[in-house]
Protein backbone atom coordinates (compact mmCIF):
# COMPACT_ATOMS: atom_id res chain seq x y z
CA UNK A 1 0.00 0.00 0.00
CA UNK A 2 1.22 3.64 -0.82
CA UNK A 3 -0.96 6.19 1.31
CA UNK A 4 -0.34 10.14 -0.05
CA UNK A 5 -1.44 13.43 1.05
CA UNK A 6 -2.15 15.31 -1.67
CA UNK A 7 -3.72 18.65 -3.07
CA UNK A 8 -6.09 18.03 -5.66
CA UNK A 9 -9.02 19.79 -7.49
CA UNK A 10 -11.20 19.45 -3.89
CA UNK A 11 -8.14 20.93 -1.94
CA UNK A 12 -6.11 18.41 0.14
CA UNK A 13 -7.12 14.74 0.19
CA UNK A 14 -5.76 11.65 1.56
CA UNK A 15 -4.76 8.85 -0.70
CA UNK A 16 -3.76 5.64 -1.75
CA UNK A 17 -1.28 5.07 -4.90
CA UNK A 18 -2.01 2.47 -7.58
CA UNK A 19 0.33 3.01 -10.72
CA UNK A 20 -0.01 6.45 -12.45
CA UNK A 21 -3.13 7.10 -10.24
CA UNK A 22 -4.42 8.32 -6.46
CA UNK A 23 -7.70 7.12 -5.71
CA UNK A 24 -8.92 10.59 -3.04
CA UNK A 25 -10.27 7.98 -0.56
CA UNK A 26 -12.07 10.76 1.39
CA UNK A 27 -14.56 11.05 -1.62
CA UNK A 28 -16.24 7.96 -0.49
CA UNK A 29 -14.94 7.74 3.40
CA UNK A 30 -14.92 11.14 4.65
CA UNK A 31 -14.46 10.06 8.25
CA UNK A 32 -10.77 9.11 7.72
CA UNK A 33 -8.34 11.66 8.46
CA UNK A 34 -6.31 13.60 6.69
CA UNK A 35 -2.99 12.09 8.08
CA UNK A 36 -1.50 9.10 7.36
CA UNK A 37 0.01 8.83 10.98
CA UNK A 38 -3.45 8.38 12.09
CA UNK A 39 -4.02 5.27 9.51
CA UNK A 40 -0.72 3.94 10.79
CA UNK A 41 -1.68 4.01 14.36
CA UNK A 42 -4.82 2.13 13.52
CA UNK A 43 -3.17 -1.10 12.34
CA UNK A 44 -4.05 -3.34 10.08
CA UNK A 45 -8.05 -3.12 10.86
CA UNK A 46 -7.97 0.53 9.43
CA UNK A 47 -5.72 -0.16 6.74
CA UNK A 48 -8.32 -3.22 5.80
CA UNK A 49 -10.99 -0.18 5.85
CA UNK A 50 -9.07 1.83 3.30
CA UNK A 51 -7.71 -0.57 0.71
CA UNK A 52 -11.83 -1.38 0.60
CA UNK A 53 -12.96 2.61 0.63
CA UNK A 54 -10.32 2.77 -2.18
CA UNK A 55 -11.87 0.34 -4.53
CA UNK A 56 -14.98 2.82 -4.91
CA UNK A 57 -13.30 6.14 -4.91
CA UNK A 58 -12.65 8.94 -7.10
CA UNK A 59 -9.50 8.60 -8.99
CA UNK A 60 -7.10 11.33 -10.47
CA UNK A 61 -3.62 10.70 -12.61
CA UNK A 62 -0.57 11.20 -10.20
CA UNK A 63 0.18 14.03 -12.95
CA UNK A 64 -2.84 16.58 -11.89
CA UNK A 65 -2.56 16.34 -8.20
CA UNK A 66 0.09 18.03 -5.80
CA UNK A 67 1.72 15.62 -3.37
CA UNK A 68 2.60 16.92 0.01
CA UNK A 69 4.76 15.65 2.59
CA UNK A 70 3.09 12.28 4.42
CA UNK A 71 4.14 13.13 7.66
CA UNK A 72 3.67 17.12 7.90
CA UNK A 73 4.12 17.43 11.74
CA UNK A 74 6.57 14.70 12.56
CA UNK A 75 7.24 14.26 16.48
CA UNK A 76 11.05 13.43 16.54
CA UNK A 77 12.97 13.89 13.14
CA UNK A 78 16.23 11.37 14.03
CA UNK A 79 19.39 10.79 11.55
CA UNK A 80 22.25 8.39 12.31
CA UNK A 81 25.64 9.71 10.91
CA UNK A 82 28.01 7.59 9.07
CA UNK A 83 25.76 4.68 8.80
CA UNK A 84 27.69 2.95 5.63
CA UNK A 85 30.92 1.89 5.09
CA UNK A 86 31.82 3.52 2.43
CA UNK A 87 30.33 6.88 3.02
CA UNK A 88 32.57 6.81 6.62
CA UNK A 89 36.06 5.90 4.42
CA UNK A 90 34.87 9.13 2.23
CA UNK A 91 34.97 11.43 4.73
CA UNK A 92 38.32 9.88 6.17
CA UNK A 93 37.08 8.31 9.81
CA UNK A 94 36.75 4.89 10.87
CA UNK A 95 33.21 3.44 10.86
CA UNK A 96 31.57 4.18 13.89
CA UNK A 97 31.22 1.39 16.89
CA UNK A 98 28.33 3.19 18.60
CA UNK A 99 25.47 4.43 16.76
CA UNK A 100 25.79 8.68 16.16
CA UNK A 101 22.23 10.19 16.33
CA UNK A 102 21.17 13.75 15.55
CA UNK A 103 17.80 16.01 15.21
CA UNK A 104 16.50 17.60 12.24
CA UNK A 105 13.71 20.45 12.73
CA UNK A 106 9.85 20.02 12.67
CA UNK A 107 10.62 22.95 9.79
CA UNK A 108 13.09 20.84 8.14
CA UNK A 109 9.67 18.94 6.63
CA UNK A 110 9.27 19.42 2.81
CA UNK A 111 6.74 18.22 0.29
CA UNK A 112 8.47 15.81 -2.08
CA UNK A 113 8.82 18.26 -4.99
CA UNK A 114 8.70 21.24 -3.68
CA UNK A 115 11.46 23.87 -3.67
CA UNK A 116 15.21 23.33 -1.27
CA UNK A 117 16.61 26.43 -0.07
CA UNK A 118 20.25 27.19 -0.34
CA UNK A 119 20.65 29.04 2.99
CA UNK A 120 21.28 32.92 2.90
CA UNK A 121 24.38 32.53 5.53
CA UNK A 122 26.08 29.73 3.67
CA UNK A 123 27.35 28.32 0.17
CA UNK A 124 28.09 24.46 1.51
CA UNK A 125 24.74 22.75 0.97
CA UNK A 126 24.82 18.90 0.45
CA UNK A 127 22.61 16.21 -0.34
CA UNK A 128 22.19 12.43 1.37
CA UNK A 129 19.89 10.26 -0.57
CA UNK A 130 18.23 7.86 2.49
CA UNK A 131 15.70 5.48 3.40
CA UNK A 132 13.46 7.29 5.90
CA UNK A 133 11.30 4.81 8.58
CA UNK A 134 7.98 6.19 9.29
CA UNK A 135 6.93 4.94 13.21
CA UNK A 136 3.06 3.55 13.26
CA UNK A 137 3.12 2.19 17.00
CA UNK A 138 4.82 3.28 19.94
CA UNK A 139 7.72 1.26 21.27
CA UNK A 140 10.21 1.61 24.22
CA UNK A 141 12.65 -1.43 24.88
CA UNK A 142 11.82 -2.81 21.60
CA UNK A 143 14.73 -5.42 20.79
CA UNK A 144 15.57 -5.74 17.60
CA UNK A 145 13.63 -9.15 16.76
CA UNK A 146 10.60 -6.73 17.44
CA UNK A 147 11.37 -3.81 15.72
CA UNK A 148 9.33 -4.24 12.76
CA UNK A 149 5.92 -4.26 14.76
CA UNK A 150 6.30 -0.53 15.53
CA UNK A 151 7.32 0.31 11.97
CA UNK A 152 4.22 1.98 10.05
CA UNK A 153 6.21 2.15 6.47
CA UNK A 154 8.52 3.99 4.56
CA UNK A 155 9.89 6.82 2.56
CA UNK A 156 12.27 8.22 0.27
CA UNK A 157 14.45 11.13 1.87
CA UNK A 158 16.85 13.72 1.34
CA UNK A 159 18.65 14.39 4.23
CA UNK A 160 20.24 17.74 3.24
CA UNK A 161 23.31 19.38 4.71
CA UNK A 162 25.05 22.73 5.50
CA UNK A 163 28.51 21.35 6.24
CA UNK A 164 30.20 24.37 7.41
CA UNK A 165 27.68 24.98 9.96
CA UNK A 166 27.26 21.12 10.36
CA UNK A 167 31.32 21.23 11.62
CA UNK A 168 30.92 23.79 13.45
CA UNK A 169 29.87 21.73 16.54
CA UNK A 170 30.25 18.45 17.61
CA UNK A 171 26.01 17.82 17.88
CA UNK A 172 25.45 18.60 13.94
CA UNK A 173 22.05 19.71 14.94
CA UNK A 174 22.61 23.20 13.33
CA UNK A 175 23.66 22.08 9.94
CA UNK A 176 21.16 19.24 9.50
CA UNK A 177 18.29 21.24 10.72
CA UNK A 178 17.45 24.42 7.80
CA UNK A 179 14.17 24.84 6.65
CA UNK A 180 13.37 22.49 4.04
CA UNK A 181 16.28 20.42 4.45
CA UNK A 182 14.22 16.98 5.66
CA UNK A 183 11.99 16.54 2.65
CA UNK A 184 10.36 13.37 2.18
CA UNK A 185 7.94 11.10 0.12
CA UNK A 186 6.62 10.65 -1.98
CA UNK A 187 4.35 8.52 -0.49
CA UNK A 188 4.79 6.01 2.51
CA UNK A 189 4.93 2.48 1.61
CA UNK A 190 3.53 0.12 4.34
CA UNK A 191 6.00 -3.18 5.21
CA UNK A 192 4.57 -5.57 3.08
CA UNK A 193 4.48 -3.30 -0.23
CA UNK A 194 8.03 -2.46 0.52
CA UNK A 195 9.24 -6.09 0.91
CA UNK A 196 13.35 -6.96 1.64
CA UNK A 197 14.67 -3.06 2.69
CA UNK A 198 18.05 -4.59 2.69
CA UNK A 199 18.05 -4.90 -1.08
CA UNK A 200 16.86 -1.82 -2.29
CA UNK A 201 19.36 0.71 -3.97
CA UNK A 202 19.18 4.30 -2.69
CA UNK A 203 20.59 6.62 -6.11
CA UNK A 204 20.87 10.73 -5.82
CA UNK A 205 21.41 12.65 -9.12
CA UNK A 206 22.40 15.99 -9.41
CA UNK A 207 21.71 17.67 -12.95
CA UNK A 208 20.85 13.88 -14.01
CA UNK A 209 24.65 13.12 -13.06
CA UNK A 210 24.56 10.05 -11.11
CA UNK A 211 26.16 11.07 -7.43
CA UNK A 212 25.18 8.43 -5.12
CA UNK A 213 24.32 4.88 -5.67
CA UNK A 214 24.22 2.10 -3.00
CA UNK A 215 22.23 -0.93 -1.28
CA UNK A 216 20.60 -0.52 2.25
CA UNK A 217 21.93 -3.82 3.10
CA UNK A 218 24.73 -2.17 3.55
CA UNK A 219 23.95 0.02 6.83
CA UNK A 220 26.61 -0.42 9.66
CA UNK A 221 24.09 -0.56 11.83
CA UNK A 222 20.73 -1.75 10.46
CA UNK A 223 17.52 -0.24 10.94
CA UNK A 224 16.23 -3.40 13.85
CA UNK A 225 19.41 -2.15 15.74
CA UNK A 226 18.34 1.28 15.04
CA UNK A 227 14.84 0.77 16.46
CA UNK A 228 16.51 -1.20 19.52
CA UNK A 229 19.53 1.53 20.25
CA UNK A 230 16.79 4.23 20.06
CA UNK A 231 13.82 3.09 22.59
CA UNK A 232 16.66 2.20 24.66
CA UNK A 233 16.63 6.04 25.52
CA UNK A 234 13.40 7.13 24.88
CA UNK A 235 9.90 6.27 23.33
CA UNK A 236 9.43 6.40 19.45
CA UNK A 237 5.48 7.40 18.48
CA UNK A 238 3.71 7.45 15.37
CA UNK A 239 4.61 9.86 12.73
CA UNK A 240 8.16 10.14 14.31
CA UNK A 241 10.76 9.99 11.38
CA UNK A 242 13.96 7.77 11.25
CA UNK A 243 16.64 9.07 8.28
CA UNK A 244 19.02 5.75 8.02
CA UNK A 245 22.25 6.99 6.43
CA UNK A 246 23.64 7.98 3.29
CA UNK A 247 25.86 5.98 1.08
CA UNK A 248 29.19 6.97 -0.36
CA UNK A 249 28.94 9.98 -2.78
CA UNK A 250 28.28 13.16 -1.05
CA UNK A 251 29.15 16.94 -2.72
CA UNK A 252 32.07 16.98 0.68
CA UNK A 253 33.72 14.37 -0.50
CA UNK A 254 34.52 15.44 -3.90
CA UNK A 255 37.55 16.89 -4.52
CA UNK A 256 37.20 20.21 -4.84
CA UNK A 257 34.04 19.91 -3.06
CA UNK A 258 31.24 19.72 -5.13
CA UNK A 259 28.26 21.21 -3.40
CA UNK A 260 24.37 22.58 -4.46
CA UNK A 261 23.78 25.71 -6.39
CA UNK A 262 20.56 27.57 -6.95
CA UNK A 263 19.28 26.18 -10.03
CA UNK A 264 20.32 22.29 -9.60
CA UNK A 265 18.14 19.71 -9.57
CA UNK A 266 18.33 17.15 -6.89
CA UNK A 267 16.96 13.67 -7.50
CA UNK A 268 16.51 10.68 -4.99
CA UNK A 269 14.95 7.28 -5.21
CA UNK A 270 14.87 4.04 -3.89
CA UNK A 271 13.91 0.89 -5.03
CA UNK A 272 10.15 0.54 -5.19
CA UNK A 273 9.55 3.36 -2.47
CA UNK A 274 9.39 5.84 -5.43
CA UNK A 275 11.69 9.13 -5.95
CA UNK A 276 11.38 12.70 -4.57
CA UNK A 277 13.20 15.56 -6.86
CA UNK A 278 13.38 19.29 -5.83
CA UNK A 279 15.32 22.79 -7.42
CA UNK A 280 17.65 24.50 -5.03
CA UNK A 281 16.59 28.08 -4.70
CA UNK A 282 18.28 31.07 -3.38
CA UNK A 283 17.01 31.92 0.35
CA UNK A 284 16.33 35.43 0.93
CA UNK A 285 17.20 36.53 4.01
CA UNK A 286 14.35 38.69 4.94
CA UNK A 287 13.36 39.10 8.98
CA UNK A 288 9.64 37.69 9.23
CA UNK A 289 8.22 37.37 12.87
CA UNK A 290 4.50 36.40 13.86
Amino acid sequence: MKLACFEGPRGAGLGLVEGDEIADVRSVAPYFSLNPVDILAGGPPVLEMLAAAAKRARRFGLSSVRLTAPVARPGKILGIGLNYQDHARETGREPPTTQMWFNKQQTAVNDPFAPVLLPAVSTALDYEVELVVVIGRRGRHVPRERAHEIIGGYMVGNDYSVRDWQRATPTMIMGKGFDTHAPAGPWITTPDEAGDVTSMRLRCFVNGEKRQDGVAGDMIFDIPAQIEHLTKAFVLEPGDLIFTGTPAGVGVAHTPPSFLKAGDQVRVEIDRLGAIEAEIVQERAETRIG
